[in-house]
């Protein structure tokens, strides 16, 4: 058993999907939440700027006294993962690997649709890891850049959101999909949604509950996990402070967040 908090980080604040996933299949863990909202997106940024400020996010984390990180942000699992894993003692995961162990582990997952933002689609990540496991296997990718600003808006069951999702959903469904990734941790609040417009018939799976699954194998196999009977705190950093995070927090949360707080890095 090991007690010490777990970190995680993410560019802004769709991270915190991942946070209410670990936290609801693993409540005893203590949690430290780092959004570096000052230089949010990181998707716009060069690979080579994003392993650097997911190097320091790591540093940051690592003086928190954290005994394992997780990389929420799709972007920075893409480009700085392995970096910070030859670079760092402490276990690191990512996002990008559990979703693509989530889709293998079904034999039905033969056309898979993937949806993200235009950083991650342009990495070809998710792709690249999946054929690379399974070259048969029919892979479609769709940018969505509305959707965050959607989500971050409120508008999750909004008409003009449902059309948008229309609009980049059909080119998917027209060919023949059986499984949709979301590839974005803003996006597991869409899955009601999407559950609705398309019905039994496709398979979706997020990186948020995928992320917190291949955490707690992580930490299970290393010995590491924290007391079942602990009751877990969560803690806050954010490298700006905006009137709109805290009902963001609340959204991705499902609760009131904790107090926040602003750090340098």
């Amino acid at each position: 058993m090991n007690n010490s908090a777990l970190g995680i980080f993410d560019s802004g604040v769709g991270g915190l999907t991942v946070v209410r996933a670990v936290q609801e299949l693993l409540p005893g863990e203590d949690i430290v939440y780092l959004g570096d909202t000052a230089r949010v997106p990181y998707g716009s940024k060069s690979p080579e700027t994003i392993r650097r400020f997911s190097d320091e996010d790591v540093r940051y984390l690592l003086q928190q006294e954290v005994k394992a990180i997780v990389v929420a942000c799709n972007t920075a699992t893409a480009h700085a993962l392995p970096m910070l894993q030859e670079r760092y003692q402490v276990p690191i995961v990512g996002v990008i690997e559990a979703g693509v162990e989530a889709v293998l582990a079904d034999p039905r997952a033969q056309r898979v649709g993937i949806i993200a933002t235009r950083g991650t689609i342009a990495s070809h990540a998710y792709q690249q890891a999946l054929s690379l496991r399974r070259p048969d296997m029919v892979i479609i990718e769709q940018a969505t850049p509305l959707l965050v600003p959607l989500i971050e808006e409120n508008w999750i069951d909004h008409p003009a959101t449902r059309q948008v999702l229309e609009t980049y959903l059909q080119p998917l469904l027209d060919q023949r999909i059986d499984t949709l990734m979301l590839a974005c941790t803003h996006y597991p609040l869409l899955v009601p949604v999407l559950q609705e417009m398309i019905g039994d018939r496709v398979r979706i799976v997020d990186s948020a509950t995928t992320c917190a699954l291949h955490l707690q194998q992580e930490l299970r196999q290393r010995d590491m996990l924290a007391e079942p009977t602990r009751q877990g705190n969560l803690s806050i950093a954010l490298t700006d402070l905006s009137e709109q995070f805290e009902n963001l927090a609340k959204r991705f949360l499902h609760k009131c967040p904790p107090n926040i707080s602003r750090v340098e890095l």
